[in-house]
């Protein structure tokens, strides 16, 4: 999990072995665990910190970096705050910088919005994770600058696939707010449609009305 190419010395070991022993597969969240061993996840916390991306890193390494920062750190807010129903109920959560980098501390919301999106991939949307039911599912384990791609395609194909997430037929759309949202990141190559169809197992006419769910902010475990 090092990565060669520039002999970097961060590994996703221990991040990843803290996620399979919280997360399940389906993506839920053992928060009460965790929150039980709050030291093993500030230990991994530490890693980040300690651990800041470098000139010479790649754009897969930055931004699997990056994804897997917003997901550790959204964990650690849930936790630091716990017991909460929804992450929503955290006071100012995504605006708080609490996240430490060689620059300064950054906030949730700057990592999505001023890292990540600008890095123009909008399947990053459904790697990260807003600890919510609604929101992609957690991967339990890290994204890798060497698998980043697929890993990005697995979780986008299963994200539009989900029928808890989105409702899809030939001719309606019923599908998250996250394509509401993040509308013109959807929109860069085409309609929103056919960034749906691209993934979805079930091909939506292009004039097809869509439709947006409720987002439903309870969290994910």
């Amino acid at each position: 999990m090092v990565n060669s190419v520039f002999g970097q010395s961060f590994d996703y070991k221990n991040y990843s072995a803290l996620l399979k022993k919280y997360v399940s597969e389906n993506g839920n969240v053992n928060y009460d665990k965790l929150n039980q061993n709050k030291t093993e996840l500030n230990a991994v916390i530490v890693q980040f910190e300690k651990n800041q991306p470098k000139q010479n890193w790649t754009k897969n390494d930055k931004m699997a970096y990056y994804i897997n920062v917003y997901n550790v750190f959204t964990l650690k807010a849930v936790v630091d705050a716990y017991p909460v129903k929804s992450i929503k109920d955290i006071d100012k959560v995504w605006d708080k910088n609490f996240i430490a980098t060689s620059k300064g501390k950054i906030s949730l919301g700057d990592v999505e919005h001023k890292i990540l999106r600008k890095m123009d991939d909008p399947r990053i949307h459904f790697a990260i994770n807003c600890a919510s039911f609604s929101c992609p599912n957690l991967l339990n384990s890290a994204y890798l600058p060497e698998t980043l791609d697929k890993q990005l395609e697995n979780v986008t194909k299963l994200f539009i696939n989900d029928k808890t997430k989105n409702s899809i037929t030939a001719k309606s759309a019923s599908v998250s707010e996250i394509f509401n949202w993040f509308a013109a990141d959807f929109k860069k190559n085409g309609t929103v449609i056919d960034f749906l169809n691209k993934y979805s197992t079930i091909k939506i006419d292009k004039k097809a009305k869509i439709k947006y769910l409720e987002y439903n902010w309870s969290l994910n475990k």
